[in-house]
């Protein structure tokens, strides 16, 4: 099994690009092993190496310029470029992924070398390259950046010098960037360079998807009933300039917890849910609805009420939203129940914490739980506006908004690495996957589990998989699901995201609270162009086994299922 909280094999920087086009350019990319021992080749015949380091997001003419200075200054120009795992410039950055980026450079005839750096710094490189030459533009010539001044001293200490280049016209690959719209021919190439990089393939992911039927994820939180109220908006009442509405029809759904372990089932996965709720009719009706679509719940008695949240909906818009139901704690013996509860269901392969902020979760009750089960995956969410994500603490993988975890964190304006790397700090979380709503996912590793924190945490960025959003309520839920699920069948936490981000997908295509079923997941995954299906057609009663040996193209699901 995969450790899930760390990245494919071949995620590692510096690996030779799978579409190369041309055998000079193919000469140019490679490896920090190979290069190390040609460059020593080209030192002792006595020629002059010259390093450049950088992003290199967009090649621009600020970029060329630069590139053909340091060119000037010996006979072999080395370009290294910092690899995706390692950018921190934005959520959604790099713009292009390290491949495309190290073709860009290798494409510059007078550009010798190119290779991907893995690490967050050049240090490594430097200290194996030993370039005689080492070129930064002319911000750093008065930097006192402690990131630049030890790669200084690593050229300086092998006898080589740094220069900086004047920089005589400006430019910024951030800006152009953003000037650009969004292109979704270049998504769709960002996300066939993640799969191959992330070791995601059809294949692999309807292995998963079967691996579902063998798994059990036990569902710990708070459960609410969920009303949509469709309405017809009338003229404005008469006493007062106020909105009104004709109330047309009510549906009826179960949310919190129970909506996550809903989405669990349907993909196959032996689902439990363990929550607290008020005695009476409800109680039962959860227990009977939930059981008929493959749910075993287990209830607690808990608050008086059963929390309800209720959206008034008028010509296909939201009009508000209304909730009820206070918080309400469990005491002791209660939350014992809880622990007797999920030892009594056996080991599952996974415990998912749903905290919606009613009462149901505690930081005494997490650990009670964690140090009681062996389950290998540990997961939390708080998807609810009222959910608490700090209450889940040393769990696996935490999951969140942006905006819910600068919230939680109180954090409206740092870099969105700086805040992930709060989060695991404070919870002694060891991963993290933040969704950024209709942009995508970024996924944070490379926290020890001992607790100890790495100079700068590892991230991967899932762009979207469609812009056609219709209703985005149950997405968060379904990323949550999808990313449980995933790392209960052994992907890594990259595998998961982008699993967790097929479901965002298919859920956020459709009105209503919804779930995507095994059946419709293989679908999807079979029409997916950056997985690059191999032949056209499969029959109409093909099983997600026959969908996975066949693995056709399909029309996408965004247009095709709304």
């Amino acid at each position: 099994m995969n450790d899930p909280l760390q990245p494919s094999p071949r995620s590692a920087g510096g690996q030779l690009p799978a579409s190369v086009s041309g055998a000079g350019l193919h000469r140019k990319l490679t490896t920090a092993d190979a290069l190390a021992q040609q460059l020593r080749t080209r030192r002792e015949a006595g020629k002059t190496v010259v390093q450049c380091h950088g992003c290199f997001d967009i090649v621009h003419p600020g970029h060329v310029r630069y590139l053909q200075f340091a060119r000037q200054l010996g006979d072999v120009l080395v370009v290294s470029l910092t690899g995706d795992s390692q950018m921190s410039k934005g959520p959604d950055r790099p713009y292009i992924p390290q491949e495309l980026r190290a073709e860009n450079l290798a494409a510059l005839e007078f550009v010798d070398y190119v290779v991907i750096d893995s690490n967050p710094t050049a240090c490594e490189l430097l200290e194996r390259l030993r370039p005689n030459v080492y070129v930064k533009g002319r911000e750093y010539a008065g930097s006192n950046d402690p990131r630049f001044r030890a790669e200084a001293a690593i050229v300086e200490r092998f006898g080589g010098r740094v220069v900086f280049h004047s920089g005589d016209v400006v430019f910024s690959s951030t800006r152009l960037i953003r000037s650009l719209e969004r292109d979704a021919h270049l998504d769709e190439v960002r996300l066939r360079t993640f799969c191959r990089r992330a070791d995601i393939d059809q294949a692999r992911l309807f292995a998963l998807v079967e691996e579902c039927r063998r798994r059990t994820v036990c569902v710990v939180g708070d459960v609410l009933r969920e009303r949509y109220v469709l309405c017809d908006p009338i003229a404005g009442g008469a006493d007062a300039p106020m909105m009104t509405a004709q109330a047309l029809e009510t549906r009826e759904f179960w949310g919190g917890a129970a909506a996550v372990a809903l989405q669990l089932a349907a993909l196959g996965v032996r689902t439990r849910l363990i929550t607290s709720t008020a005695m009476g009719s409800g109680q039962k009706l959860l227990r009977s609805e939930l059981a008929a679509l493959g749910v075993d719940a287990c209830v607690v008695p808990g608050a008086a009420e059963t929390p309800e949240q209720t959206t008034f909906i008028g010509d296909d818009a939201k009009l508000f939203r209304v909730y009820r139901g206070a918080a309400c704690p469990l005491d002791r013996s209660r939350e014992e129940q809880i622990v007797r509860s999920v030892q009594g269901g056996g080991n599952p392969d996974a415990i998912l914490w749903c905290d919606y902020g009613y009462g149901t979760l505690s930081p005494a009750l997490v650990e009670a739980v964690q140090s009681a089960t062996t389950a290998g995956v540990r997961v939390g969410c708080a998807p609810g506006p009222r959910g608490e994500i700090l209450a889940m603490r040393g769990v696996s993988v935490l999951i969140t908004s942006e905006r819910r975890m600068r919230e939680a964190l109180h954090d409206m304006g740092s870099g969105l690495p700086a805040v992930a790397w709060k989060l695991l700090s404070e919870s002694d979380g060891q991963a993290g996957l933040v969704s950024l709503p209709k942009r995508g996912l970024v996924s944070f590793f490379g926290r020890e589990p001992s607790g100890g924190l790495p100079e700068r945490l590892q991230s991967e960025f899932v762009p979207a998989a469609t812009n056609l959003w219709v209703d985005r309520i149950g997405v968060e839920e379904a990323i949550a699901a999808g990313a449980a699920a995933a790392l209960a069948c052994g992907a890594t936490l990259v595998q998961a995201s982008y699993v967790a981000g097929a479901l965002e997908a298919i859920v956020g295509s459709r009105a209503g609270r919804t779930t995507a079923g095994a059946e419709e997941l293989a679908l999807w995954i079979a029409g997916r162009p950056e997985l690059r299906p191999e032949n056209r057609f499969f029959p109409d009663s093909a099983t997600i086994g026959d969908i996975a040996r066949i693995a056709p193209p399909l029309p996408m699901l965004e247009t095709a299922g709304t």
